[in-house]
Protein backbone atom coordinates (compact mmCIF):
# COMPACT_ATOMS: atom_id res chain seq x y z
CA UNK A 1 0.00 0.00 0.00
CA UNK A 2 1.38 3.16 -0.95
CA UNK A 3 1.40 6.57 1.54
CA UNK A 4 -1.43 8.03 -0.67
CA UNK A 5 -4.05 5.54 -0.23
CA UNK A 6 -2.70 5.00 3.68
CA UNK A 7 -3.55 8.57 4.39
CA UNK A 8 -6.79 8.64 2.27
CA UNK A 9 -7.53 5.57 3.79
CA UNK A 10 -6.61 7.09 7.67
CA UNK A 11 -8.31 10.27 6.23
CA UNK A 12 -11.65 8.52 5.61
CA UNK A 13 -11.74 6.87 9.02
CA UNK A 14 -11.15 10.22 10.74
CA UNK A 15 -14.04 11.99 8.78
CA UNK A 16 -16.21 9.30 10.69
CA UNK A 17 -14.86 9.45 14.24
CA UNK A 18 -15.23 12.93 13.92
CA UNK A 19 -19.22 12.25 12.57
CA UNK A 20 -19.42 9.99 15.82
CA UNK A 21 -17.73 12.56 18.15
CA UNK A 22 -19.88 15.36 16.56
CA UNK A 23 -23.45 13.43 17.97
CA UNK A 24 -22.49 11.80 20.46
CA UNK A 25 -20.80 14.38 22.51
CA UNK A 26 -23.27 17.45 21.35
CA UNK A 27 -26.10 14.81 21.55
CA UNK A 28 -27.45 16.79 18.20
CA UNK A 29 -27.38 15.17 14.56
CA UNK A 30 -28.47 18.80 13.54
CA UNK A 31 -26.93 19.69 10.58
CA UNK A 32 -26.27 16.17 9.09
CA UNK A 33 -27.90 14.94 6.38
CA UNK A 34 -29.51 11.40 7.13
CA UNK A 35 -29.89 11.19 3.58
CA UNK A 36 -26.18 11.28 2.70
CA UNK A 37 -25.50 8.61 5.56
CA UNK A 38 -28.41 6.14 4.10
CA UNK A 39 -26.04 6.29 0.78
CA UNK A 40 -22.83 5.66 2.59
CA UNK A 41 -24.57 2.80 4.07
CA UNK A 42 -25.45 1.66 0.84
CA UNK A 43 -22.22 2.57 -0.64
CA UNK A 44 -20.42 0.21 2.29
CA UNK A 45 -22.88 -2.51 1.55
CA UNK A 46 -22.78 -2.88 -2.28
CA UNK A 47 -18.67 -2.75 -2.03
CA UNK A 48 -17.93 -5.11 0.43
CA UNK A 49 -20.65 -8.45 -0.08
CA UNK A 50 -17.23 -9.79 -0.66
CA UNK A 51 -16.60 -10.00 2.96
CA UNK A 52 -17.58 -13.75 4.09
CA UNK A 53 -16.66 -15.00 0.75
CA UNK A 54 -13.18 -13.31 -0.15
CA UNK A 55 -10.22 -12.42 1.96
CA UNK A 56 -7.73 -10.21 1.50
CA UNK A 57 -6.13 -9.50 4.47
CA UNK A 58 -6.98 -8.55 8.33
CA UNK A 59 -6.45 -5.04 7.63
CA UNK A 60 -8.93 -5.03 4.76
CA UNK A 61 -11.21 -7.00 6.52
CA UNK A 62 -11.16 -4.75 9.70
CA UNK A 63 -12.06 -1.84 7.50
CA UNK A 64 -15.13 -3.66 5.46
CA UNK A 65 -16.37 -4.27 9.14
CA UNK A 66 -16.08 -0.87 10.80
CA UNK A 67 -17.48 1.00 7.40
CA UNK A 68 -20.54 -0.67 7.60
CA UNK A 69 -21.04 -0.97 11.33
CA UNK A 70 -19.90 2.65 11.72
CA UNK A 71 -22.71 3.68 8.98
CA UNK A 72 -25.30 1.08 10.42
CA UNK A 73 -24.68 3.20 13.94
CA UNK A 74 -24.69 6.83 12.36
CA UNK A 75 -27.80 5.83 11.14
CA UNK A 76 -29.59 4.67 14.25
CA UNK A 77 -27.90 7.60 15.87
CA UNK A 78 -29.68 10.27 14.30
CA UNK A 79 -33.11 7.96 13.24
CA UNK A 80 -33.67 6.84 17.03
CA UNK A 81 -31.43 7.88 19.73
CA UNK A 82 -31.24 12.00 18.59
CA UNK A 83 -33.74 12.04 16.21
CA UNK A 84 -35.52 14.90 17.12
CA UNK A 85 -32.35 17.04 16.44
CA UNK A 86 -32.58 15.93 13.34
CA UNK A 87 -34.90 18.20 10.73
CA UNK A 88 -35.80 16.50 8.09
CA UNK A 89 -37.45 19.84 6.55
CA UNK A 90 -34.28 20.52 5.26
CA UNK A 91 -32.76 17.08 3.91
CA UNK A 92 -34.37 17.10 1.02
CA UNK A 93 -33.10 16.08 -2.05
CA UNK A 94 -34.67 13.79 -3.90
CA UNK A 95 -31.98 10.65 -3.43
CA UNK A 96 -33.95 8.52 -6.09
CA UNK A 97 -32.61 10.91 -8.96
CA UNK A 98 -28.98 10.06 -7.56
CA UNK A 99 -29.75 6.19 -6.96
CA UNK A 100 -31.63 5.48 -10.35
CA UNK A 101 -28.39 6.39 -12.57
CA UNK A 102 -25.90 5.09 -10.26
CA UNK A 103 -27.96 1.59 -11.05
CA UNK A 104 -28.24 2.21 -14.31
CA UNK A 105 -24.58 3.46 -15.16
CA UNK A 106 -23.37 -0.08 -13.24
CA UNK A 107 -25.53 -2.12 -15.34
CA UNK A 108 -23.84 -0.71 -18.60
CA UNK A 109 -20.04 0.24 -17.20
CA UNK A 110 -18.46 -2.19 -14.90
CA UNK A 111 -15.75 -4.63 -15.45
CA UNK A 112 -17.94 -7.87 -15.37
CA UNK A 113 -16.73 -10.21 -18.61
CA UNK A 114 -19.32 -12.32 -20.42
CA UNK A 115 -17.40 -15.66 -19.28
CA UNK A 116 -17.38 -14.92 -15.53
CA UNK A 117 -19.53 -16.85 -13.79
CA UNK A 118 -22.87 -15.47 -12.40
CA UNK A 119 -21.78 -14.74 -8.93
CA UNK A 120 -18.47 -12.45 -10.04
CA UNK A 121 -20.65 -10.51 -12.45
CA UNK A 122 -23.28 -9.43 -10.13
CA UNK A 123 -20.67 -9.06 -7.42
CA UNK A 124 -18.78 -6.51 -10.18
CA UNK A 125 -21.86 -4.75 -10.73
CA UNK A 126 -22.81 -3.30 -7.28
CA UNK A 127 -18.88 -2.76 -6.92
CA UNK A 128 -19.52 -0.60 -9.89
CA UNK A 129 -22.27 0.72 -8.13
CA UNK A 130 -21.19 1.23 -5.20
CA UNK A 131 -18.17 3.07 -7.00
CA UNK A 132 -21.00 5.69 -8.76
CA UNK A 133 -23.20 5.84 -5.75
CA UNK A 134 -20.37 7.31 -3.26
CA UNK A 135 -18.81 9.75 -5.92
CA UNK A 136 -22.75 11.45 -5.68
CA UNK A 137 -23.25 10.46 -1.69
CA UNK A 138 -22.32 13.56 -0.34
CA UNK A 139 -24.90 15.91 -2.42
CA UNK A 140 -27.60 15.58 -0.40
CA UNK A 141 -25.48 17.21 2.76
CA UNK A 142 -23.60 19.70 0.29
CA UNK A 143 -27.61 20.85 -0.71
CA UNK A 144 -28.64 20.50 3.01
CA UNK A 145 -25.63 23.04 4.09
CA UNK A 146 -26.28 25.59 1.09
CA UNK A 147 -30.07 25.57 2.56
CA UNK A 148 -28.58 26.87 6.20
CA UNK A 149 -25.76 28.91 4.55
CA UNK A 150 -23.82 27.84 7.83
CA UNK A 151 -22.37 24.74 9.32
CA UNK A 152 -21.05 24.29 12.74
CA UNK A 153 -16.77 23.74 12.85
CA UNK A 154 -16.69 20.48 13.60
CA UNK A 155 -18.91 19.59 10.70
CA UNK A 156 -17.41 20.90 8.51
CA UNK A 157 -13.82 19.00 10.09
CA UNK A 158 -16.09 16.12 9.02
CA UNK A 159 -16.75 17.39 5.18
CA UNK A 160 -13.05 18.58 4.82
CA UNK A 161 -11.89 15.23 6.06
CA UNK A 162 -14.02 12.98 3.88
CA UNK A 163 -13.76 15.23 0.98
CA UNK A 164 -9.62 14.85 1.67
CA UNK A 165 -10.28 11.29 1.46
CA UNK A 166 -11.15 11.16 -2.19
CA UNK A 167 -8.60 13.77 -2.78
CA UNK A 168 -5.68 11.92 -1.85
CA UNK A 169 -7.00 9.12 -4.00
CA UNK A 170 -6.51 11.31 -7.26
CA UNK A 171 -2.61 11.08 -5.72
CA UNK A 172 -2.80 7.14 -5.22
CA UNK A 173 -3.83 6.69 -9.02
CA UNK A 174 -1.30 9.06 -10.13
CA UNK A 175 1.31 7.61 -8.36
CA UNK A 176 -0.05 3.57 -9.57
CA UNK A 177 0.02 4.71 -12.98
CA UNK A 178 3.43 5.21 -13.03
CA UNK A 179 4.74 2.70 -10.44
CA UNK A 180 2.36 -0.25 -12.14
CA UNK A 181 3.37 0.45 -15.56
CA UNK A 182 0.39 2.82 -16.69
CA UNK A 183 -2.00 1.01 -14.52
CA UNK A 184 -5.38 3.04 -14.69
CA UNK A 185 -8.83 2.01 -13.39
CA UNK A 186 -11.31 4.12 -15.35
CA UNK A 187 -13.79 3.96 -13.08
CA UNK A 188 -13.06 4.64 -10.29
CA UNK A 189 -10.99 7.71 -11.58
CA UNK A 190 -13.48 9.53 -13.19
CA UNK A 191 -15.84 9.17 -10.53
CA UNK A 192 -13.57 10.38 -8.13
CA UNK A 193 -12.76 13.46 -10.11
CA UNK A 194 -16.98 13.65 -10.00
CA UNK A 195 -16.46 13.43 -6.20
CA UNK A 196 -13.68 15.73 -5.52
CA UNK A 197 -15.25 18.16 -8.15
CA UNK A 198 -18.51 18.49 -5.78
CA UNK A 199 -16.22 19.82 -2.90
CA UNK A 200 -14.60 22.71 -4.66
CA UNK A 201 -17.01 25.15 -3.23
CA UNK A 202 -16.85 23.78 -0.06
CA UNK A 203 -12.99 23.52 -0.05
CA UNK A 204 -12.55 27.22 -0.69
CA UNK A 205 -15.17 28.26 2.15
CA UNK A 206 -13.46 25.93 4.92
CA UNK A 207 -10.11 27.49 3.68
CA UNK A 208 -10.55 30.52 3.58
CA UNK A 209 -12.90 30.91 7.25
CA UNK A 210 -12.61 27.85 9.40
CA UNK A 211 -8.88 27.49 9.15
CA UNK A 212 -8.97 31.35 10.23
CA UNK A 213 -11.08 30.43 13.23
CA UNK A 214 -14.30 32.13 11.82
CA UNK A 215 -17.55 30.73 11.50
CA UNK A 216 -18.02 28.66 8.14
CA UNK A 217 -20.62 30.53 6.00
CA UNK A 218 -21.33 30.00 2.78
CA UNK A 219 -21.37 33.58 0.53
CA UNK A 220 -25.21 35.23 0.60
Amino acid sequence: MNIFRLVADLMHLASIVILLLKITKTRSAAGISFKTQALYAGVFCARYLDLVTHYVSLYNTLMKIFFIGTSFYILYLMKVRFRATWDPNLDTLRVEYLVAPCALLALIFNYAKGFDPIEIRIMQIFWAFSIYLESVAILPQLFQLTRTGEAETITTHYLFALGAYRGLYIFNWIYRYFTEKGHVEWIPVLAGLVQTGLYCDFFYVYLTRVLKGKKFQLPA
